[in-house]
């Protein structure tokens, strides 16, 4: 609903979305740790990383929320799912994590379908396009960290840490980009913070729980919804190139689904 909710507000700067969405995630996380008696700061003994996934999961949102509003739904998210690949490359350099060769494999055929979707897909311009590969290398390394940090911080003291660094940084930027939300846009508002915030724990517990490489996979079934809400909520339609670029990512997923259930 994110995603839904950002491209409803094409005439509302990124970084003014990103700004309200840190605000509504911290209210909210401020309120849930005092309720379970756990320090937002966390134990204290992981300030880098806490910091550092902060850092990381902001830009990587900015750059997001910056090619939602240029390209179509599911052409948007289909770029980011580039951060799979980085997840991977991540984990393995800094977690130790294993990944066999033959998921290489599955992720240079996501890999094609991507740059296939980038030599179809209108709108596309080289600026736009390495934005979200920028995107999704920021939040693979986000991811990354978020696994380092498993049973180390309580899952919400991580998410905590996305606003703590998105709210200062943001209000840099605010004042010469700042329009006032009208009528419905103050739904949609509160729609993209309050299912980001559900969106982020649950993630964050998910990557707690299990190796990056494993979770990550699961990010690409998001361009079905895309699709879907590409063509009833916003009447786009898609080219043959488009969808063959997407169903080589997918086809990538799958196969990657499989070896790991194998």
């Amino acid at each position: 609903m994110m995603n839904v909710s950002v491209k409803f507000l094409p005439h509302i700067s990124f970084v003014e979305l990103v700004w309200f969405r840190s605000l509504i995630s911290m209210a909210i996380t401020i309120t849930y740790l005092r309720s379970i008696k756990v320090s937002v700061w966390g134990t204290g003994n992981n300030k880098r990383l806490l910091y550092l996934r902060g850092i990381f999961g902001v830009t990587a949102l900015s750059l997001f929320f910056y090619t939602l509003q240029r390209l179509p739904l599911a052409t948007a998210i289909t770029l980011q799912y580039l951060s799979p690949i980085f997840t991977a490359l991540f984990a393995v350099l800094f977690l130790g994590e294993s990944v066999r060769r033959i998921q290489w494999l599955f992720f240079a055929v996501a890999f094609a379908g991507i740059l296939v979707l980038r030599g179809s897909a209108e709108g596309i311009t080289w600026g736009i396009f390495f934005a979200g590969v920028g995107s999704a290398a920021l939040a693979g390394a986000a991811y990354t960290v978020i696994s380092k940090l498993k049973k180390r911080e309580h899952p919400v003291v991580v998410v905590f840490y996305f606003p703590l660094i998105a709210i200062p940084v943001m209000s840099i930027f605010l004042p010469g980009v700042w329009i006032t939300p009208q009528g419905t846009d103050w739904f949609f508002i509160l729609l993209m913070g309050v299912s980001t915030q559900f969106g982020q724990v649950y993630l964050t517990k998910a990557y707690q729980a299990e190796d990056a490489s494993k979770i990550a996979i699961f990010k690409y079934l998001g361009v079905l919804f895309g699709l879907g809400f590409d063509l009833f909520l916003f009447k786009i339609t898609h080219s043959y190139g488009v969808l063959i670029g997407i169903s080589l990512v997918l086809l990538g997923v799958i196969l990657q689904v499989l070896q790991k259930k194998r």
